[in-house]
Protein backbone atom coordinates (compact mmCIF):
# COMPACT_ATOMS: atom_id res chain seq x y z
CA UNK A 1 0.00 0.00 0.00
CA UNK A 2 2.79 2.42 1.00
CA UNK A 3 4.79 1.41 -2.07
CA UNK A 4 1.88 2.29 -4.39
CA UNK A 5 1.41 5.72 -2.80
CA UNK A 6 5.13 6.47 -2.86
CA UNK A 7 5.85 5.87 -6.55
CA UNK A 8 3.39 8.46 -7.95
CA UNK A 9 4.87 11.04 -5.55
CA UNK A 10 8.38 10.26 -6.80
CA UNK A 11 7.27 10.56 -10.40
CA UNK A 12 5.56 13.85 -9.76
CA UNK A 13 8.74 15.27 -8.24
CA UNK A 14 10.78 14.05 -11.21
CA UNK A 15 8.35 15.91 -13.47
CA UNK A 16 8.68 19.02 -11.31
CA UNK A 17 12.46 18.87 -11.61
CA UNK A 18 12.16 18.53 -15.38
CA UNK A 19 9.76 21.49 -15.53
CA UNK A 20 12.05 23.71 -13.43
CA UNK A 21 15.09 22.78 -15.52
CA UNK A 22 13.20 23.44 -18.77
CA UNK A 23 11.97 26.82 -17.51
CA UNK A 24 15.48 27.84 -16.46
CA UNK A 25 16.88 26.69 -19.80
CA UNK A 26 14.32 28.65 -21.83
CA UNK A 27 14.82 31.75 -19.68
CA UNK A 28 18.60 31.54 -20.10
CA UNK A 29 18.25 31.25 -23.87
CA UNK A 30 15.89 34.24 -23.96
CA UNK A 31 18.25 36.41 -21.89
CA UNK A 32 21.42 35.56 -23.83
CA UNK A 33 20.01 35.37 -27.37
CA UNK A 34 21.76 35.41 -29.85
CA UNK A 35 24.65 34.56 -27.52
CA UNK A 36 27.08 37.03 -25.98
CA UNK A 37 30.32 37.29 -27.93
CA UNK A 38 33.78 38.71 -27.35
CA UNK A 39 36.30 39.38 -30.16
CA UNK A 40 37.34 35.71 -29.91
CA UNK A 41 33.73 34.64 -30.39
CA UNK A 42 33.26 36.94 -33.39
CA UNK A 43 36.43 35.56 -34.96
CA UNK A 44 35.16 32.00 -34.60
CA UNK A 45 31.74 33.01 -35.92
CA UNK A 46 33.37 34.49 -39.02
CA UNK A 47 35.06 31.15 -39.61
CA UNK A 48 31.80 29.28 -39.00
CA UNK A 49 30.02 31.50 -41.55
CA UNK A 50 32.82 31.11 -44.08
CA UNK A 51 33.71 34.81 -43.99
CA UNK A 52 37.32 34.00 -43.08
CA UNK A 53 39.37 30.80 -43.49
CA UNK A 54 39.23 28.19 -40.73
CA UNK A 55 42.34 28.45 -38.53
CA UNK A 56 43.79 26.61 -35.55
CA UNK A 57 44.33 29.76 -33.43
CA UNK A 58 41.30 28.54 -31.51
CA UNK A 59 40.47 24.81 -31.66
CA UNK A 60 38.53 24.57 -34.94
CA UNK A 61 36.01 22.08 -33.59
CA UNK A 62 33.92 24.92 -32.10
CA UNK A 63 33.68 26.76 -35.43
CA UNK A 64 32.84 23.51 -37.22
CA UNK A 65 30.04 22.68 -34.77
CA UNK A 66 28.78 26.25 -35.08
CA UNK A 67 28.86 25.94 -38.88
CA UNK A 68 26.78 22.76 -38.68
CA UNK A 69 24.25 24.40 -36.36
CA UNK A 70 23.90 27.39 -38.66
CA UNK A 71 23.37 25.04 -41.62
CA UNK A 72 20.59 23.21 -39.75
CA UNK A 73 18.87 26.13 -38.00
CA UNK A 74 19.80 29.11 -40.19
CA UNK A 75 20.83 31.24 -37.20
CA UNK A 76 24.08 31.79 -35.22
CA UNK A 77 21.93 31.95 -32.06
CA UNK A 78 21.71 28.15 -32.10
CA UNK A 79 25.15 27.83 -30.47
CA UNK A 80 24.26 29.72 -27.30
CA UNK A 81 20.97 27.82 -27.16
CA UNK A 82 22.87 24.52 -27.38
CA UNK A 83 25.15 25.57 -24.52
CA UNK A 84 22.12 26.29 -22.33
CA UNK A 85 20.48 22.98 -23.25
CA UNK A 86 23.63 21.01 -22.38
CA UNK A 87 24.21 22.79 -19.08
CA UNK A 88 20.61 22.65 -17.87
CA UNK A 89 20.18 19.12 -19.20
CA UNK A 90 23.23 18.00 -17.24
CA UNK A 91 22.00 19.76 -14.10
CA UNK A 92 18.58 18.12 -14.47
CA UNK A 93 20.15 14.66 -14.76
CA UNK A 94 22.32 15.37 -11.73
CA UNK A 95 19.34 16.71 -9.76
CA UNK A 96 17.25 13.65 -10.58
CA UNK A 97 20.06 11.29 -9.57
CA UNK A 98 20.56 13.22 -6.33
CA UNK A 99 16.84 12.97 -5.60
CA UNK A 100 16.78 9.22 -6.21
CA UNK A 101 19.93 8.63 -4.15
CA UNK A 102 19.07 10.87 -1.21
CA UNK A 103 15.28 11.46 -1.35
CA UNK A 104 16.12 15.11 -0.63
CA UNK A 105 13.92 17.54 -2.54
CA UNK A 106 15.93 20.47 -1.20
CA UNK A 107 19.13 18.81 -2.40
CA UNK A 108 17.83 18.17 -5.89
CA UNK A 109 16.61 21.76 -6.16
CA UNK A 110 19.98 23.00 -4.89
CA UNK A 111 21.70 21.16 -7.75
CA UNK A 112 19.44 22.91 -10.26
CA UNK A 113 19.84 26.19 -8.43
CA UNK A 114 23.59 26.28 -8.86
CA UNK A 115 22.97 27.13 -12.51
CA UNK A 116 21.41 30.41 -11.39
CA UNK A 117 24.29 31.48 -9.14
CA UNK A 118 26.23 34.50 -10.47
CA UNK A 119 29.59 32.68 -10.91
CA UNK A 120 27.89 30.07 -13.13
CA UNK A 121 25.13 32.01 -14.89
CA UNK A 122 27.50 34.77 -15.99
CA UNK A 123 28.96 32.82 -18.94
CA UNK A 124 26.29 30.23 -19.74
CA UNK A 125 25.29 32.02 -22.94
CA UNK A 126 28.73 33.35 -23.89
CA UNK A 127 30.15 31.52 -26.89
CA UNK A 128 33.60 30.62 -25.60
CA UNK A 129 35.65 27.45 -25.73
CA UNK A 130 36.03 27.71 -21.94
CA UNK A 131 32.24 27.47 -21.55
CA UNK A 132 32.05 24.57 -24.00
CA UNK A 133 34.71 22.66 -22.08
CA UNK A 134 32.94 23.29 -18.76
CA UNK A 135 29.54 22.20 -20.10
CA UNK A 136 31.03 19.06 -21.64
CA UNK A 137 32.82 18.12 -18.40
CA UNK A 138 29.61 18.69 -16.43
CA UNK A 139 27.69 16.51 -18.90
CA UNK A 140 30.27 13.73 -18.46
CA UNK A 141 29.79 14.05 -14.70
CA UNK A 142 26.02 13.67 -15.21
CA UNK A 143 26.60 10.50 -17.23
CA UNK A 144 28.75 9.15 -14.39
CA UNK A 145 25.94 9.87 -11.92
CA UNK A 146 23.53 7.86 -14.07
CA UNK A 147 26.01 5.01 -13.87
CA UNK A 148 26.30 5.39 -10.11
CA UNK A 149 22.53 5.23 -9.79
CA UNK A 150 21.96 2.27 -12.10
CA UNK A 151 25.06 0.18 -11.47
CA UNK A 152 23.66 -1.67 -8.48
CA UNK A 153 20.33 -2.27 -10.21
CA UNK A 154 21.91 -4.75 -12.61
CA UNK A 155 23.12 -2.47 -15.39
CA UNK A 156 23.28 -4.45 -18.63
CA UNK A 157 26.50 -4.71 -20.64
CA UNK A 158 24.93 -2.80 -23.53
CA UNK A 159 23.72 0.04 -21.31
CA UNK A 160 27.12 0.19 -19.64
CA UNK A 161 28.90 0.49 -22.98
CA UNK A 162 26.42 3.13 -24.12
CA UNK A 163 26.98 5.24 -21.00
CA UNK A 164 30.74 4.81 -21.30
CA UNK A 165 30.80 6.04 -24.89
CA UNK A 166 28.45 8.92 -24.13
CA UNK A 167 30.66 10.07 -21.25
CA UNK A 168 33.82 9.57 -23.29
CA UNK A 169 32.42 11.67 -26.15
CA UNK A 170 31.69 14.54 -23.77
CA UNK A 171 35.18 14.29 -22.28
CA UNK A 172 36.76 14.10 -25.73
CA UNK A 173 34.87 17.20 -26.86
CA UNK A 174 36.08 19.09 -23.78
CA UNK A 175 39.67 18.26 -24.73
CA UNK A 176 39.13 19.05 -28.41
CA UNK A 177 37.61 22.45 -27.70
CA UNK A 178 40.05 23.44 -24.92
CA UNK A 179 43.37 21.62 -25.19
CA UNK A 180 44.47 22.11 -21.57
CA UNK A 181 41.15 20.61 -20.41
CA UNK A 182 42.73 17.16 -20.70
CA UNK A 183 44.09 17.65 -17.17
CA UNK A 184 40.56 18.25 -15.87
CA UNK A 185 39.17 15.40 -17.95
CA UNK A 186 41.39 12.70 -16.41
CA UNK A 187 39.73 12.71 -12.93
CA UNK A 188 36.30 12.84 -14.57
CA UNK A 189 37.26 9.86 -16.74
CA UNK A 190 38.29 7.92 -13.62
CA UNK A 191 34.95 8.84 -12.03
CA UNK A 192 33.11 7.63 -15.13
CA UNK A 193 34.83 4.24 -15.13
CA UNK A 194 34.41 3.69 -11.39
CA UNK A 195 30.76 4.69 -11.70
CA UNK A 196 30.12 1.98 -14.29
CA UNK A 197 32.27 -0.82 -12.82
CA UNK A 198 32.46 -1.62 -9.13
CA UNK A 199 36.03 -2.86 -9.36
CA UNK A 200 37.42 -2.45 -12.88
CA UNK A 201 40.32 -4.69 -13.78
CA UNK A 202 43.26 -3.97 -16.06
CA UNK A 203 41.40 -5.04 -19.19
CA UNK A 204 38.54 -2.69 -18.35
CA UNK A 205 40.88 0.23 -17.71
CA UNK A 206 42.80 -0.49 -20.91
CA UNK A 207 39.64 -0.73 -23.02
CA UNK A 208 38.13 2.43 -21.53
CA UNK A 209 41.38 4.37 -21.96
CA UNK A 210 41.61 3.21 -25.56
CA UNK A 211 38.07 4.47 -26.14
CA UNK A 212 38.98 7.90 -24.74
CA UNK A 213 42.19 8.14 -26.78
CA UNK A 214 40.34 7.14 -29.95
CA UNK A 215 37.60 9.69 -29.27
CA UNK A 216 40.24 12.44 -29.09
CA UNK A 217 42.72 11.33 -31.75
CA UNK A 218 40.34 10.32 -34.56
CA UNK A 219 38.38 13.62 -34.68
CA UNK A 220 41.65 15.58 -34.42
CA UNK A 221 43.08 13.70 -37.38
CA UNK A 222 39.81 14.03 -39.29
CA UNK A 223 39.66 17.79 -38.79
CA UNK A 224 43.28 18.19 -39.90
CA UNK A 225 42.83 16.04 -43.02
CA UNK A 226 39.36 17.16 -44.11
CA UNK A 227 38.82 20.71 -42.81
CA UNK A 228 42.53 21.63 -43.16
CA UNK A 229 42.61 24.63 -40.79
CA UNK A 230 45.29 27.22 -41.48
CA UNK A 231 48.29 26.74 -39.19
CA UNK A 232 48.85 29.84 -37.02
CA UNK A 233 51.52 28.66 -34.53
CA UNK A 234 49.44 30.08 -31.70
CA UNK A 235 51.66 28.38 -29.10
CA UNK A 236 54.40 30.92 -29.85
CA UNK A 237 52.19 33.53 -28.17
CA UNK A 238 53.13 32.11 -24.76
CA UNK A 239 56.83 32.06 -25.68
CA UNK A 240 56.55 35.70 -26.72
CA UNK A 241 55.19 36.57 -23.27
CA UNK A 242 58.15 34.83 -21.64
CA UNK A 243 60.76 36.45 -23.87
CA UNK A 244 59.43 39.98 -23.41
CA UNK A 245 59.18 39.71 -19.61
CA UNK A 246 62.07 37.44 -18.66
CA UNK A 247 64.76 39.00 -20.87
CA UNK A 248 65.86 42.60 -20.49
CA UNK A 249 65.69 45.08 -23.34
CA UNK A 250 69.48 44.83 -23.59
CA UNK A 251 69.22 41.04 -23.92
CA UNK A 252 66.69 41.42 -26.72
CA UNK A 253 68.89 43.94 -28.56
CA UNK A 254 71.58 41.28 -28.82
CA UNK A 255 69.21 38.38 -29.57
CA UNK A 256 70.34 36.03 -32.33
CA UNK A 257 67.33 36.52 -34.63
CA UNK A 258 66.83 38.36 -37.90
CA UNK A 259 67.04 42.16 -37.55
CA UNK A 260 63.38 43.01 -38.19
CA UNK A 261 62.20 40.52 -35.56
CA UNK A 262 64.81 41.82 -33.11
CA UNK A 263 63.57 45.38 -33.59
CA UNK A 264 59.96 44.32 -33.03
CA UNK A 265 60.89 42.42 -29.87
CA UNK A 266 62.73 45.44 -28.46
CA UNK A 267 59.87 47.76 -29.34
CA UNK A 268 57.33 45.34 -27.83
CA UNK A 269 59.29 45.02 -24.57
CA UNK A 270 59.48 48.80 -24.23
CA UNK A 271 55.78 49.16 -25.03
CA UNK A 272 54.82 46.48 -22.49
CA UNK A 273 56.74 48.31 -19.79
CA UNK A 274 55.12 51.60 -20.79
CA UNK A 275 51.54 50.30 -20.63
CA UNK A 276 52.14 47.83 -17.78
CA UNK A 277 51.08 44.74 -19.75
CA UNK A 278 51.89 41.69 -17.66
CA UNK A 279 50.85 39.14 -20.28
CA UNK A 280 48.90 38.74 -23.53
CA UNK A 281 51.65 40.79 -25.18
CA UNK A 282 50.87 39.60 -28.69
CA UNK A 283 47.73 41.73 -28.60
CA UNK A 284 48.86 44.43 -26.17
CA UNK A 285 52.40 45.30 -27.29
CA UNK A 286 53.60 43.38 -30.32
CA UNK A 287 53.74 44.93 -33.80
CA UNK A 288 52.14 42.06 -35.64
CA UNK A 289 53.13 41.30 -39.23
CA UNK A 290 50.51 40.40 -41.83
CA UNK A 291 50.97 36.65 -41.30
CA UNK A 292 50.65 36.90 -37.52
CA UNK A 293 53.03 34.58 -35.69
CA UNK A 294 53.54 32.17 -38.57
CA UNK A 295 56.67 33.84 -39.92
CA UNK A 296 58.14 34.45 -36.46
CA UNK A 297 57.26 31.20 -34.70
CA UNK A 298 60.38 29.16 -35.55
CA UNK A 299 62.80 31.87 -34.50
CA UNK A 300 60.80 32.69 -31.37
CA UNK A 301 60.81 29.01 -30.41
CA UNK A 302 64.56 28.67 -30.97
CA UNK A 303 65.26 31.86 -29.03
CA UNK A 304 62.98 30.71 -26.18
CA UNK A 305 64.75 27.34 -25.93
CA UNK A 306 68.18 28.99 -25.83
CA UNK A 307 67.37 31.78 -23.42
CA UNK A 308 65.08 30.14 -20.86
CA UNK A 309 67.75 27.61 -19.92
CA UNK A 310 69.98 30.46 -18.85
CA UNK A 311 67.18 32.43 -17.19
CA UNK A 312 65.44 29.64 -15.28
CA UNK A 313 65.03 31.72 -12.12
CA UNK A 314 63.60 34.68 -14.01
CA UNK A 315 61.28 32.39 -15.95
CA UNK A 316 59.91 30.77 -12.78
CA UNK A 317 59.44 34.15 -11.11
CA UNK A 318 57.58 35.54 -14.11
CA UNK A 319 55.31 32.54 -14.49
CA UNK A 320 54.53 32.56 -10.75
CA UNK A 321 53.77 36.28 -10.98
CA UNK A 322 51.28 35.80 -13.80
CA UNK A 323 49.73 32.76 -12.11
CA UNK A 324 49.41 34.68 -8.85
CA UNK A 325 47.61 37.43 -10.73
CA UNK A 326 45.19 34.84 -12.11
CA UNK A 327 44.45 33.64 -8.59
CA UNK A 328 44.29 36.94 -6.70
CA UNK A 329 43.58 39.59 -9.33
CA UNK A 330 41.06 37.61 -11.38
CA UNK A 331 39.12 39.98 -13.59
CA UNK A 332 36.58 40.10 -16.40
CA UNK A 333 33.74 38.38 -14.49
CA UNK A 334 31.16 39.36 -17.10
CA UNK A 335 31.07 39.58 -20.89
CA UNK A 336 28.97 42.64 -21.77
CA UNK A 337 26.78 41.52 -24.63
CA UNK A 338 28.14 41.31 -28.17
CA UNK A 339 31.37 42.91 -29.33
CA UNK A 340 30.90 45.43 -32.14
CA UNK A 341 30.97 43.67 -35.51
CA UNK A 342 29.94 43.97 -39.15
CA UNK A 343 27.99 40.69 -39.18
CA UNK A 344 24.75 42.22 -37.96
CA UNK A 345 24.99 40.37 -34.61
CA UNK A 346 23.79 42.33 -31.60
CA UNK A 347 22.05 41.74 -28.29
CA UNK A 348 18.38 40.98 -28.90
CA UNK A 349 17.08 42.16 -25.51
CA UNK A 350 19.24 45.00 -24.10
CA UNK A 351 17.08 45.42 -20.98
CA UNK A 352 17.52 41.79 -20.00
CA UNK A 353 21.26 42.13 -20.65
CA UNK A 354 21.32 45.14 -18.31
CA UNK A 355 19.53 43.13 -15.61
CA UNK A 356 22.00 40.26 -15.97
CA UNK A 357 24.92 42.72 -15.88
CA UNK A 358 23.63 44.24 -12.64
CA UNK A 359 23.14 40.78 -11.11
CA UNK A 360 26.60 39.47 -12.00
CA UNK A 361 28.63 42.64 -11.53
CA UNK A 362 26.86 43.39 -8.26
CA UNK A 363 27.75 39.93 -6.98
CA UNK A 364 31.31 40.36 -8.24
CA UNK A 365 31.54 43.54 -6.18
CA UNK A 366 29.82 42.40 -3.00
CA UNK A 367 30.91 38.74 -3.08
CA UNK A 368 34.31 39.20 -4.68
CA UNK A 369 35.84 35.85 -3.57
CA UNK A 370 33.29 34.00 -5.73
CA UNK A 371 35.03 35.45 -8.78
CA UNK A 372 38.61 34.95 -7.61
CA UNK A 373 40.76 32.01 -8.62
CA UNK A 374 42.23 31.52 -5.14
CA UNK A 375 38.78 30.89 -3.66
CA UNK A 376 37.95 28.06 -6.03
CA UNK A 377 41.43 26.57 -5.63
CA UNK A 378 40.86 26.54 -1.85
CA UNK A 379 37.44 24.92 -2.25
CA UNK A 380 38.86 22.38 -4.70
CA UNK A 381 41.60 21.47 -2.24
CA UNK A 382 39.03 20.86 0.50
CA UNK A 383 36.90 18.71 -1.81
CA UNK A 384 39.91 16.69 -2.96
CA UNK A 385 41.36 16.11 0.52
CA UNK A 386 38.20 15.89 2.65
CA UNK A 387 35.38 14.50 0.49
CA UNK A 388 33.84 12.65 3.43
CA UNK A 389 32.68 9.04 3.38
CA UNK A 390 29.12 9.48 2.27
CA UNK A 391 27.24 8.54 -0.86
CA UNK A 392 28.95 11.21 -2.97
CA UNK A 393 32.52 10.99 -1.71
CA UNK A 394 33.87 9.69 -5.03
CA UNK A 395 32.35 12.41 -7.26
CA UNK A 396 33.20 15.08 -4.69
CA UNK A 397 36.87 14.08 -4.77
CA UNK A 398 36.86 13.80 -8.58
CA UNK A 399 35.38 17.30 -8.93
CA UNK A 400 37.97 18.71 -6.54
CA UNK A 401 40.94 17.06 -8.25
CA UNK A 402 39.63 18.01 -11.69
CA UNK A 403 39.35 21.66 -10.62
CA UNK A 404 42.82 21.71 -9.10
CA UNK A 405 44.37 20.08 -12.16
CA UNK A 406 42.65 22.54 -14.47
CA UNK A 407 43.87 25.62 -12.60
CA UNK A 408 47.40 24.32 -12.00
CA UNK A 409 47.65 23.47 -15.68
CA UNK A 410 47.60 27.20 -16.39
CA UNK A 411 50.85 27.78 -14.47
CA UNK A 412 53.13 27.61 -17.55
CA UNK A 413 50.66 28.97 -20.10
CA UNK A 414 48.25 31.45 -18.47
CA UNK A 415 47.71 34.20 -21.06
CA UNK A 416 45.65 36.62 -18.94
CA UNK A 417 43.84 36.92 -15.60
CA UNK A 418 40.28 36.45 -16.84
CA UNK A 419 37.65 34.67 -14.76
CA UNK A 420 36.83 32.48 -17.75
CA UNK A 421 40.01 30.51 -17.00
CA UNK A 422 38.55 29.34 -13.69
CA UNK A 423 34.99 28.88 -14.92
CA UNK A 424 35.09 25.08 -14.82
CA UNK A 425 36.50 25.04 -11.26
CA UNK A 426 33.75 27.44 -10.18
CA UNK A 427 31.06 25.22 -11.71
CA UNK A 428 32.59 21.95 -10.48
CA UNK A 429 33.32 23.18 -6.97
CA UNK A 430 29.84 24.66 -6.55
CA UNK A 431 28.42 21.25 -7.41
CA UNK A 432 30.93 19.60 -5.08
CA UNK A 433 29.88 21.85 -2.19
CA UNK A 434 26.21 20.97 -2.73
CA UNK A 435 27.06 17.26 -2.71
CA UNK A 436 29.21 17.66 0.41
CA UNK A 437 26.36 19.49 2.14
CA UNK A 438 23.99 16.68 1.22
CA UNK A 439 26.33 14.01 2.59
CA UNK A 440 27.05 15.80 5.83
CA UNK A 441 23.46 16.93 6.31
CA UNK A 442 22.18 13.36 6.51
CA UNK A 443 23.18 11.72 9.81
CA UNK A 444 22.03 8.29 8.67
CA UNK A 445 23.76 8.12 5.30
CA UNK A 446 22.72 5.12 3.25
CA UNK A 447 25.02 2.23 2.56
CA UNK A 448 24.55 -0.79 0.38
CA UNK A 449 21.48 -2.70 1.39
CA UNK A 450 20.46 -0.31 4.15
CA UNK A 451 16.79 0.50 4.60
CA UNK A 452 15.85 4.17 4.34
CA UNK A 453 12.43 5.26 5.49
CA UNK A 454 10.58 7.39 2.93
CA UNK A 455 6.92 8.18 3.43
CA UNK A 456 5.32 5.05 4.90
CA UNK A 457 7.52 2.51 3.16
CA UNK A 458 11.06 1.35 3.77
CA UNK A 459 13.08 1.22 0.59
CA UNK A 460 16.57 0.01 -0.15
CA UNK A 461 19.04 2.60 -1.43
CA UNK A 462 22.16 0.96 -2.85
CA UNK A 463 25.51 2.54 -2.30
CA UNK A 464 26.47 4.64 -5.30
CA UNK A 465 30.20 4.77 -4.83
CA UNK A 466 31.47 1.54 -3.29
CA UNK A 467 34.66 1.16 -5.28
CA UNK A 468 36.00 -2.24 -4.24
CA UNK A 469 33.14 -4.69 -4.33
CA UNK A 470 33.48 -8.00 -6.20
CA UNK A 471 32.78 -7.64 -9.90
CA UNK A 472 29.61 -9.54 -10.87
CA UNK A 473 29.49 -11.57 -14.08
CA UNK A 474 27.73 -8.79 -15.97
CA UNK A 475 30.54 -6.27 -15.33
CA UNK A 476 32.65 -6.80 -18.43
CA UNK A 477 34.99 -4.34 -20.14
CA UNK A 478 33.56 -2.56 -23.19
CA UNK A 479 33.78 -4.33 -26.50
Amino acid sequence: MGQNTRIPGERRWNWWLAAVAAACCVTTIVVFVPGYMSPDSIDQLRQAMGRTPLTDWHPPVLSLVWRALIAVTGTPAAMAALQSVVLWGALWVLARCVWELTTSRAGSLAVLGLGLTPPVLTFVGVVWKDVHAACALLAACAVAFVGLRLRDRGLSAGARRGLLWLGVLFLAYAVLVRKNAFLAAIPMFVLLVLALWRSPGRRTWAACTAALVAAVVLPTAGISLIARPVQTDQGAQIMLDDLLHVLTVEDLRSADVRPDLRDRLVAAAEECRRVGALSDTYWACYRRPADGLTGDADELTSLWLREMRGHASGYLQYRLRVFTALLFETGYPYQPGVFANDLGIEVARPRLEAILASYVNGAATDLKPLFRGWFWVAVALVLAVRPGRGTFSLPIRALGISSLAYVLGYLPIVPATNYRYVYWPALACTLGLVLLWLDRGRPGRATAGSGVQRGSAAVTVPSAVTAHQPTPPGDRPPA
